[in-house]
């Protein structure tokens, strides 16, 4: 039986009066998940200024999900793989990659399958290339090791399971 110790200090969250319910760490955990997000939104859209393109976050991720090993992707794969509820954004957005020539698209059938372009092909490589120097070295010099970095990845992973089981709860009610 493991018992709930409490800290001296109070955790640190945005929203105190949720972190009186039953899990603190919860609400501890959902301040620095937004604390992330953020910090990755801004890395996304200022890491892709570097490589070459404007972009917003949601074009970066699907920008990186259409190159993923270099085969041609569904509008349906991406917004499973991305967890897109609203496939008008990812549409929305994959316009605009196309407009830029990052992306293109063909039809296969009824299929419509998009893929990186030459140029998001070499736009994806710089980001890769800034990535490393600006974000990967320092975090590896200062930052948790591989393994826990994979171990905090899966357990966000089985977290955001719960959060979608929540979600869907919550319209029923």
């Amino acid at each position: 039986m493991s018992r709930s110790v409490r800290s001296p200090t109070p955790p640190i969250v945005s929203s105190a009066h949720l972190a009186e319910g039953a899990s603190p760490a919860l609400s501890e955990l959902e301040f620095s998940l937004t604390l992330a997000a953020t910090g990755f939104q801004r890395w996304m859209v200022r890491c892709a200024a570097a490589a070459g393109a404007q972009l917003t976050p949601l074009e970066v991720l699907i920008l990186h999900t259409v190159r993923h090993r270099d085969r041609p992707k569904r509008l349906a794969d991406i917004t499973l793989v991305l967890d897109i509820e609203d496939t008008h954004l990812a549409t929305y957005a994959l316009r605009k990659l196309e407009s830029a020539g990052l992306v293109q698209a063909r039809r296969v059938g009824k299929d419509k399958l998009l893929q990186a372009t030459a140029e998001g092909v070499a736009f994806c490589d710089r980001y890769h290339q800034i990535r490393e120097q600006l974000l990967v070295a320092p975090a590896r010099n200062q930052g948790p090791d591989e393994a826990v970095l994979s171990q905090l990845a899966q357990q966000m992973r089985l977290l955001s399971g719960s959060y979608n089981q929540a979600a869907r709860a919550a319209a029923t009610l």
